[in-house]
């Protein structure tokens, strides 16, 4: 017996041996443990890129991950969780061995180094951007209590979000003091939100179907081409990443007088090995009309709107992807007064039906180790409208219009190992946009055809030397509008001698196409008369050029983390686009012509600073210092036959700014306070109400907003929270409203809502 169990030991002992001699392979794979510096405990549900391949993961319960069958190569994997500094490493997979890695993650209070693409198209680290990268994520969507896009962008130095209308209510968003037009918004880097669209287009965009937001102000015409003038906004919807859900809900009141329902849902499944995944959003908002001055006309106008839309990938290959995405928005929004009677029945009616559907498809192909890539892309937007516009019981204000964008292009990528004197990424491509727009108001004699086509090419080459990087880069449009190819050009320069420290110096340009549609349309058709609007034969593009130099620190001071951001920015306008009243035609209706007038010119500084100690506090902070004046004096208006003049730019304030604060000092409990300071202005106030046009002053106005969120963690880690609070606790808010059916509805400014109670709650995993 003892012989037999010795052999048994000797067998199991050799066995051992030749496990320990020969392991276990098993090629083409990754494996990989996330963990905290120092104490070495896991870090469950962070975020694992393959870093130019759009492949991701995140780490279960124990920190662990896997890629498998992945093709031998060299890869770098990018790691982030929240609270943590994120961490790139290079690793090589062959088809014999796993290949492992631990990453060790340091604490980090707030993220200074997130992965952005609006500074040159291609995913890169913001601190290694060539240009000032600002963003927006989720996370400042929660701390503001923000449903919609435009809630939210007023919490970015040099943006500032105004409602434009006391009747339809609709937003507008200006980048270093330049109105709405001059900024140009995106999603997912594709221009297909146009003219009609833009006017209402910030709050049609819900928070829950947005990843984060890129903000880049100066001009971008050399990447985007038109209409990045004043900066870009660049909205990045919800990828698929990994299996989660999210459902929430939330009442509010404004002022005690109207309310607000808010539902939203969001639904992420992702395959096992990666190859398809698909996040799914829907939201659902309901607000009654706001009468803040009781004079039975609103402030703020009725609202409905359902959206719904999903974006998924499919994996082919490890080295390509097809990507596609839809949204839907069916809206309904109404302001004036007796809302209980048909549009014309009213004293003054603005009510719109919008419904919109957009969609977008691309292919990426990636070779030689993901070093180069060809996209193929194409996005569209249908939007249906059905609008009445009048005042004094108008049964001729009814209109209809048809809006259709598109567009469709190709991109190249290539890391070079040396171009010339350094290694460089090259980027090239071609795009074609097309907007066709038709708007008809029989009763205004107004049948307006719109057909906007402009074909591009673009090229830029980004050097990257030990300490800094140099970007050239241009852009060939060619506008159907416009006789002459229209050329943008940029030059970057990026100082990085540490992790910590970049400078950076910018020169860029931007251009504004002409066209016949203008968003201020609508404010002139309530006021009862028809307008034509037609271009000057020899009109000219808007051109800007704009020079920013900017300084971005961050360093930690004993258990605190600070970051410094200093940018200053000059944008000098020429060919600015001004209307003329040139007469009336047969039937009465008002003709303006658009032409080219005076320049202007924007500059000042902006300062972002952010100071945290872990998630006990966390102080965020922007401020702008700017001059916004045309070059000689403007024209706005005629008074007894006698021209009114300003050089000071309507509507841009000489400072303002925002602060965020949140802190966390249980477990399960933390809370936010934030607000925004908008400085002394001046706005048109025209007649009618009043008996003659003016230029007003206005006050500064503080908003200040507080929010406190509690967490129950329920089984099989389902997480509700219940959060209340109230926006704008000053009840900040205009004070010499116009009133009546005769009242200028334009004028209207400060703060978009009164003090507003809201409660709600979230379930999530």
């Amino acid at each position: 017996m003892k012989q037999i169990i010795l052999a048994l030991m000797l067998a199991v002992a050799g066995i051992g041996v030749a496990v320990a001699a020969n392991p276990i392979r098993e090629g083409n794979m990754i494996s990989g443990h996330v963990l905290v510096k120092g104490s070495e405990e896991n870090i469950p549900y962070a975020t694992v890129l393959i870093v130019g391949s759009g492949q991701g993961t995140v780490s279960n319960e124990e920190g662990q991950f896997e890629f498998k069958n992945l093709p031998a190569g060299k890869y770098t994997l990018r790691v982030s969780a929240v609270g943590y500094k994120t961490q790139e490493k290079a690793i090589e997979v062959n088809k014999d061995f796993t290949a492992v890695v631990h990453f060790q993650m340091e604490e980090e209070s707030f993220m200074t180094d997130e992965v952005v693409v609006s500074a040159n198209r291609n995913e890169v680290s913001r601190k290694a951007a060539p240009v000032v990268v600002n963003v927006m994520s989720a996370k400042l969507f929660e701390m503001v209590n923000s449903t919609d896009l435009a809630k939210t962008l007023n919490y970015q130095s040099g943006l500032r979000v105004e409602n434009n209308c006391q009747n339809c209510g609709f937003p507008q968003v200006r980048i270093n003091g330049l109105e709405g037009p001059y900024s140009q918004i995106l999603i997912n880097s594709r221009p297909v939100i146009s003219a009609l669209s833009g006017v209402y287009g910030l709050e049609q965009i819900p928070v829950n179907m947005i990843e984060r937001v890129e903000v880049v102000r100066g001009g971008g015409s050399a990447l985007f081409g038109a209409n990045a003038v004043g900066g870009t906004i660049n909205i990045i919807t919800k990828d698929p990443i990994n299996n989660s859900f999210q459902v929430s809900s939330m009442f509010s009141n404004m002022d005690g007088k109207s309310w607000e329902q808010y539902m939203g849902g969001n639904v992420s499944l992702v395959s096992k090995d990666n190859s398809y995944g698909i996040a799914l959003y829907e939201s659902y908002r309901n607000r009654n009309p706001y009468d803040r001055d009781g004079d039975g006309f609103s402030e703020l106008g009725k609202l409905n709107m359902n959206t719904f839309g999903f974006r998924a990938y499919y994996r082919p290959t490890h080295f390509s992807r097809i990507n596609l995405e839809y949204h839907t928005t069916n809206e309904f929004r109404r302001g004036g007064n007796k809302f209980d009677l048909q549009p014309h029945e009213a004293d003054i009616t603005e009510q719109t039906k919008h419904i919109i559907n957009s969609g977008g498809l691309s292919y990426d192909l990636f070779w030689r180790e993901y070093k180069h890539k060809i996209s193929l892309y194409g996005s569209i937007q249908h939007t249906d409208r059905n609008s009445y516009y009048g005042a004094q019981k108008d049964m001729n204000a009814y209109g209809k219009t048809d809006d259709l964008t598109w567009v469709a292009g190709g991109m190249y990528v290539g890391n070079m190992n040396n171009c010339l004197f350094a290694p460089a990424t090259f980027t090239g491509g071609l795009e074609y946009q097309n907007n066709s727009l038709h708007d008809v108001m029989t009763g205004y004699h107004r049948d307006m055809q719109q057909d906007v086509r402009i074909a591009s090419a673009f090229v830029q080459n980004e050097w990257k030397m030990n300490v800094l990087t140099m970007l050239v880069g241009a852009r060939l449009d060619k506008h159907n509008l416009i006789d002459k190819l229209i050329f943008s050009p940029r030059v970057n320069l990026l100082y990085k001698p540490t992790e910590d420290f970049q400078a950076r110096l910018t020169y860029s340009t931007g251009f504004r196409a002409p066209q016949a549609y203008d968003e201020d349309l609508h404010v002139t058709a309530v006021g009862g008369e028809g307008v034509q609007i037609k271009l000057a034969d020899n009109l000219r593009e808007e051109r800007s050029n704009s020079y920013s130099g900017s300084v971005d620190w961050t360093t930690h001071l004993g258990h605190w983390q600070a970051n410094i951001l200093v940018e200053g920015f000059y944008t000098d306008l020429r060919h600015v686009f001004v209307l003329e009243d040139i007469g009336k035609n047969d039937v009465g209706d008002v003709i303006k012509e658009r032409r080219n007038g005076n320049g202007a010119r924007v500059y000042g500084a902006n300062l972002d600073a952010k100071i945290a100690h872990g998630k006990e506090a966390q102080l965020q902070l922007g401020f702008t210092a700017q001059r916004s004046r045309y070059t000689r004096e403007e024209v706005w208006t005629q008074v007894d036959g006698k021209d009114l003049t300003t050089k000071r730019m309507p509507r841009t304030p000489d400072y303002y700014g925002y602060f965020t604060f949140s802190s966390a000092p249980l477990k399960n409990f933390d809370f936010s306070l934030s607000g925004t300071y908008t400085g002394k202005m001046i706005v048109p106030h025209y007649a009618g109400y009043i008996a003659e046009d003016r230029m007003e002053t206005t006050p500064q106005f503080f908003d200040l907003n507080l929010k406190l969120n509690y967490t129950f963690v329920l089984h099989d880690h389902i997480k509700f929270q219940l959060n209340t609070g109230v926006q704008n606790i000053f009840n900040s808010f205009q004070k010499d409203l116009d009133k009546g059916e005769f009242r200028d509805a334009g004028y209207f400014y400060g703060p978009t809502q009164p003090r507003t109670f809201f409660i709600g709650f979230k379930i999530m995993n």
